[in-house]
Parts: structure tokens; sequence; C-alpha cells
């Protein structure tokens, strides 16, 4: 009996090991092209997200991990993203001015349009693309910005540890969810490509 367990669990870790792998390959493989069961594969990374995330902590940078699933998940989420209808842009507050005038809410911080960081071209931009721009001081805020907006789909601008995190946050929810890595991540002064920004605008462009 004991021994038919063993062997059990051995097939059972073998094939947590196969796929895990296999998943890691296919993501890291999603970064410049197609790949195929992108959604099959980001749930077994999903899955196994916590001891992955320790073995990149010991062995490698757990920040690749991230980009990795980002990236993945992205490719499994784009035609699903193309067919929404309401979309949310979830923004880190830190590529604001330090200098900014603006104070923080229960849905973040709300822009005065002052000119002295990107958030003046986002919000101009996203409202012409059907988008409604958050710029939040974390995580927590989210729920509270989806009780308030029926949105169908979420834009994340962030860290890909910050994307992988709220994309995990709500895979459950009636929502999708996309994002656009950041350049320079950190507490302040972190930076987005622009350029990638009016790029996925165009590309899920309804109007």
């Amino acid at each position: 009996m004991y021994n038919l367990i063993g062997k059990v669990l051995l097939i059972i870790v073998v094939i947590s090991f196969v796929l895990s792998g296999v998943a890691l390959l296919v993501s890291r493989r999603s970064l410049t092209r197609s790949v195929f069961l992108a959604g099959f594969y980001a749930d077994v990374l999903d899955f196994f997200y916590l001891p992955l995330r320790q073995i990149f902590l010991k062995f490698s940078d757990t920040r690749v991990l991230d980009k990795w699933m980002s990236s993945l998940k992205n490719r499994a989420h784009k035609s699903a993203f193309a067919k929404t209808k309401k979309r949310v842009i979830l923004a880190p507050h830190c590529m604001r001015s330090l200098d900014c005038p603006a104070y923080s809410t229960q849905t973040g911080i709300q822009c005065k349009l002052c000119g002295k960081c990107v958030f003046t071209r986002l919000k101009k931009d996203a409202e012409k693309y059907g988008y409604k721009v958050f710029i939040v001081t974390g995580s927590s805020f989210v729920k509270n910005i989806l009780k308030m907006e029926s949105a169908d789909g979420v834009l994340l601008i962030a860290c890909d540890y910050e994307i992988n995190k709220v994309m995990r946050a709500l895979k459950d929810k009636k929502v999708v969810t996309y994002g656009i890595p950041m350049e320079r991540d950190g507490c302040f002064g972190t930076e987005v490509n622009y350029h990638n920004v009016l790029k996925v605008f165009e590309e899920f462009n309804t109007n």
C-alpha cells in the first residue's frame, strides 16, 4: 500500500516538474512570438508560482519569472481583451512628478493635468481611445476601483511583478487583463515607453 502511494507521489512530482518546465520554456518563447495553449501554460505557472518564485529567488531573478508570466498572459488574453467594451487603465503613482499637486482618494491619485509628468498626456490620449485612467498607490486600490467602475477590460501599466500580481488577483473576476511593462521600475521616477502605450491603444482600438 505504502509502496503504491510512494509511486503515485513520485509520478505526480515528475509530472509537475515536466509541466512547469515546459510552461517556463513556453513563457520565455512568448516574449518574441505567439505560442500555442498560452492560457493553459499560464494557469500551470500560476499554480506553481510560489515554488517557482523560490527557485528563481535562489538561482536567478524573480523579475525574470514575472516578466515571462506577464508576457505569456498577454498572449493568452489578447483575443479576449480586444472584445472588451469598457476599459480602465491602472497605472502606478511612481510615474508622476515628485512635486505632483494632486491628492489621493479611495480610487487613487486625482490627476490635475498640471503637465509636470506623463499622466497629463496619458489621460488625454486614453480618453480618445475609450479608457478611464486610475493612478494607484498600491494594488489594494484595484478592488475599490472595480467596485465603482463596471469595467470588463483592465490595462495595467506597471513593473512585471505588479502586472503579474494583479493578473493573478483578477484571474477569476469578470474582467480581462493586459499589461504594459515599464522600462524602469522603482519607488519613484519610473518610466514607461510611451510608444508601447500608443501601440497598445491602436492595436485594441474599437472606435
